[in-house]
């Protein structure tokens, strides 16, 4: 039988209340050193600042503070920025498909908001939406019919109501979550729905342990709660230095019974403002100070600028430590004396493909599946989906990294044949761009012909190779060719010259293609 969601609540905060402090740290009483030895330090503790609960809090630092709205929208836009490829033996022609369906029905900026509205309110889910179908049933792919798959629809933690009294007890990776989700009233869309867990995504904020996720109704935290101390202290520091700059030079002019002056009023006092203001007028750097002969007049100047901008870096770094977000991204500054940035950069890209298959994963693979079933497409049982890399290579690393691949296949041509070098070389253009013009077709005809030696046919003449064409198989020919465009990229100094090597190699491809057809 299901606790109820109070009584584990009170259960936890009574706990908490019994605790007992930690004595087990370093002390010395005499010296008044150390937690629990009467200093300064004994008092310090932590307290709970539950601002996920409040909803409007958490929308106002998100559209009112541009530091909460990066800390919550870089991490969004940077998971779904270059979307998927796909893996396994699946047709080119229904590769373009899934693509193209897929961005019509905007799958990538739905998903986008879905990350964002987790890491703002602590969770929030994307309903995929199937045509004709009841979405309090469980989802079965192969009842997805034609054109059937219209997109999703985010629905944030606030939009919903999980099922708290009815979780899943099917064994898998989602046993003890919520079965169904029944959608408020107040929604932007389907009221009063109840929806089944198998047909959502669902992503959380911070995930927390067990007791605190049941006092957040099983979801997670919004990411702007753990830094809400450190951002409150960064911009009270960058809002202290503006106000800074407006005390940065004081004037101070001294007037003999001004206080009189001022307590009398009326003439004496008008003359004296208007005395000022004129003095003030035409007080600038090629004007003059008129002032009484008895006044005394002193200019001030703010010299409490200095390690100010330290201060601020240091609380800029504490973000982004908390955020796990490098510098260079989060405030959009450039690596400054020795550092470029590229290794920080990595270690975030990495950490983010790790969210993307970790949270990401399981939902991308669904929507696309329905794509697929939705247009027709059978999919291979090889099938997969890859999330491409947020690092891109500059066009001189992908030629490189070709170099050496190619280098590598023909330092085995003795050992293998020429479809196992083709296919090598196919796999590669996933990473560099070339030799993505290999065919299944050229792959099969090159089945069990082993590569020619090296050299063997660095001395052949063109005339003689088209010549020659009824002796050689259509693959070995454009092979060759390809071994050209190789070369020449290799050797090329410029992008003119890449871009000609291109156009030679194309227009190689379209006259062997042609003699092809004609029987040559």
């Amino acid at each position: 039988m299901t606790r109820s969601i109070k009584s584990v609540v009170k259960t936890a905060q009574k706990e908490e209340k019994t605790a007992l402090k930690s004595q087990d740290s370093f002390t010395n009483f005499a010296q008044k050193m150390g937690v629990g030895a009467d200093n300064a330090l004994s008092t310090a503790s932590y307290g709970f600042n539950p601002i996920t609960r409040v909803r409007t809090l958490l929308e106002w630092i998100h559209r009112g503070s541009w530091l909460g709205g990066v800390a919550v929208d870089v991490v969004a836009d940077d998971m779904t920025r270059e979307g998927v490829e796909f893996q396994g033996s699946i047709e080119p022609d229904d590769i373009g498909r899934l693509h193209k369906g897929a961005a019509k029905k905007q799958i990538w900026s739905k998903l986008r908001d879905t990350v964002a509205w987790a890491r703002l309110y602590g969770g929030c889910l994307a309903m995929v939406l199937i045509e004709g179908q009841d979405p309090s049933t469980p989802l079965r792919l192969e009842t997805v019919g034609k054109n059937a798959f219209k997109g999703l629809l985010v629905l944030d933690r606030w939009m919903v109501e999980p099922s708290l009294n009815n979780l899943v007890t099917e064994l898998g990776p989602n046993l003890g979550l919520p079965k169904f989700y029944m959608i408020r009233t107040d929604a932007p869309a389907l009221p009063a729905m109840k929806i089944h867990y198998s047909r959502c995504i669902r992503l959380e904020g911070i995930r927390l342990p067990y007791w605190q996720r049941v006092m957040e109704n099983l979801w997670g935290i919004s990411v702007l709660e753990r830094v809400y101390d450190r951002m409150v202290a960064f911009d009270s520091a960058t809002t202290g230095a503006a106000q800074l700059v407006y005390k940065a030079y004081i004037r101070t002019y001294k007037i003999d019974g001004l206080r009189e002056l001022i307590a009398a009023g009326g003439p004496a006092m008008n003359g004296v403002a208007q005395y000022v203001e004129i003095m003030r007028r035409f007080q600038n750097a090629e004007g003059i100070t008129l002032m009484d002969k008895e006044d005394e007049f002193e200019g001030h100047s703010h010299t409490s600028f200095s390690g100010l901008s330290d201060a601020l870096v240091q609380f800029g770094q504490q973000i982004a430590g908390a955020l796990q977000i490098p510098l260079v991204r989060l405030f959009g500054q450039s690596p400054a004396g020795f550092n470029t940035g590229d290794s920080d950069l990595r270690n975030y890209y990495d950490g983010i493909k790790q969210q993307q298959q970790r949270e990401l994963g399981d939902g991308v693979d669904l929507v696309y599946r329905c794509e697929a079933a939705s247009q027709g497409i059978d999919l291979p049982d090889d099938f997969e989906v890859d999330f491409r890399s947020l690092w891109q290579l500059t066009d001189e690393q992908k030629a490189d990294i070709a170099g050496k691949v190619g280098t590598a296949i023909s330092g085995v041509a003795d050992i293998i044949d020429r479809a196992t070098a083709l296919r090598e070389l196919k796999q590669s253009s996933r990473i560099t761009g070339i030799f993505s013009n290999i065919t299944d077709e050229m792959v099969e005809d090159a089945e069990g012909e082993m590569a020619p030696a090296p050299g063997e046919t660095e001395n052949s003449d063109t005339k003689e190779v088209e010549d020659a064409a009824p002796k050689i198989n259509r693959s070995r020919r454009k092979q060759d060719a390809l071994e050209k465009y190789f070369a020449a990229r290799n050797s090329a100094n410029t992008e003119a010259e890449i871009e000609l090597a291109k156009k030679e190699y194309e227009e190689a491809i379209k006259k062997i293609d042609r003699s092809i057809n004609h029987g040559e």
